[in-house]
């Protein structure tokens, strides 16, 4: 697992976010380490309020990415709002958003998440592992390593750790998992138990949300239509997707060994988009794939056009000890990073025009968490994140569902008020 150190700058709000990061990458198998020159991936939480701050930021980014081994994130808002600038000092960095940052740590590999621990609940959200293990044999993850086949407690068990977390107070619920969508496979036949137990938790009294996480295609192909069945007829799951394809090319998931066929995605894709009227599909890529061909990459990026995920990780290759992808002569630096900013343009404009259409309409959100000053942060039934500024002092508090008005957006998530 990788070691990791978080360096914050600004607000309060960036703080919060470096927490979350920080609790998602435990919750992953991840440590921190003692200092940069110790880490495999420095992330950097940047401010931009003022231009010393600027010059503040960017002299860091360069230190770090100079004096230290560490692969160098860059988030927060200069990151977001001057991206450029991070590029135009040819830093080797990735730019993200910051709730993209432990998928990118996991460079491509599942979760550790496990359910051999009691489930967790941060503020009102409750995280609720259903399994430990997956049935993949990826070439590129080392996680397989730590965490072996699928072991599956039974949908009763997992039912009452989620009623134990409504009882606490939870008011959504995430549910987790190296692979959510081959949940049950070990009891099951080879079938999924996922729309089982989806439709389980929801019939617990109580106000509550329920979040779906990663679930490779493969898994989800085989009951593609109970899934998206049980998600159009439960309000309580937000209408929201986590499926990795990882490549558009057949030939390089081949070569991963991710069991899915470009095929097998897109019909996952068609079958949500015929029971849910909107929804967010998420989704990895991994360029530069040591045989990532650039035709290969060209129907990566035609797969990305054709499908238009709104929530998008892009992870450069990297290897990883002991897995057999280790072993390939790999592509270099330039190439990955070239085809890794061509992707992430194309990302951002997807993601622009989703949160642009939004203007106008009024949502209803959940509050889950503190934003900068008054403001409160949550996310509509299709999992996309609304900031209403002022919130918090006209009455509104963490864990609220209220009507939101949208009126405007920052590429990655919109901005609202009280309606």
């Amino acid at each position: 697992m990788a070691r990791y150190h978080i360096e914050t700058y600004g607000c309060t709000a960036n703080r919060g976010e470096s927490r979350q990061i920080e609790r998602a990458l435990r919750d992953g198998g991840h440590h921190p380490a003692d200092g940069p020159e110790e880490a495999d991936v420095a992330i950097l939480n940047t401010c931009t309020v003022v231009e010393k701050t600027e010059r503040n930021m960017l002299r860091r980014a360069e230190e770090l990415d100079a004096e230290t081994p560490a692969d160098l994130v860059v988030t927060g808002c200069m990151a977001l709002a001057q991206g450029e600038e991070f590029q135009r000092a040819d830093l080797e960095a990735e730019i993200l958003h910051w709730d993209e940052v432990p998928e990118y740590v996991r460079n491509g590999e599942c979760p550790t998440t496990t359910p051999d621990t009691e489930p967790v609940l941060d503020g009102v959200v409750g995280i609720l592992p259903i399994a430990r293990g997956c049935m993949s044999d990826c070439s590129y993850c080392i996680t397989k390593q730590a965490t072996g086949r699928i072991d599956s407690p039974t949908v009763e068990e997992n039912v009452e750790k989620a009623r134990a977390l409504v009882h606490a107070g939870a008011k959504e619920i995430r549910i987790t998992g190296q692979d959510t969508g081959v949940y049950g496979w070990d009891r099951n036949q080879g079938e999924s138990l996922l729309p089982e137990l989806l439709d389980r938790i929801c019939d617990i009294d109580g106000e509550f949300r329920v979040r779906v996480g990663m679930a490779n295609p493969k898994g989800v192909h085989g009951v593609r239509d109970e899934l998206a069945e049980v998600f159009a007829a439960n309000e309580e799951i937000y209408n929201f997707l986590h499926a990795p394809v990882q490549s558009g090319s057949d030939d390089v998931l081949a070569d991963m060994r991710r069991q899915h066929e470009v095929g097998e995605y897109v019909e996952v894709v068609e079958t949500f988009d015929e029971h849910l009227d909107e929804w967010t599909l998420s989704t990895d890529f991994i360029v530069g794939f040591p045989t990532e061909t650039d035709h290969d990459f060209q129907q990566t990026m035609a797969l990305l056009r054709e499908t238009r995920p709104e929530k998008i990780n892009v992870t450069r290759f990297s290897k990883r000890p002991g897995t057999d992808a280790a072993d390939m002569k790999g592509l270099g630096g330039t190439v990955k990073k070239e085809r890794s900013s061509a992707m992430t343009d194309l990302k951002m404009e997807v993601m622009e025009e989703v949160y642009g259409s939004m203007v106008g309409d009024t949502r209803s959100v959940l509050l889950t968490e503190d934003g900068t000053d008054d403001s409160l942060v949550g996310y509509d039934r299709a999992y996309r994140q609304v900031a209403i500024p002022g919130a918090q002092t006209q009455g509104a508090d963490v864990g609220d569902t209220v009507d939101v008005t949208i009126t405007g957006h920052n590429t990655v998530y919109a901005l609202g008020e009280l309606a």
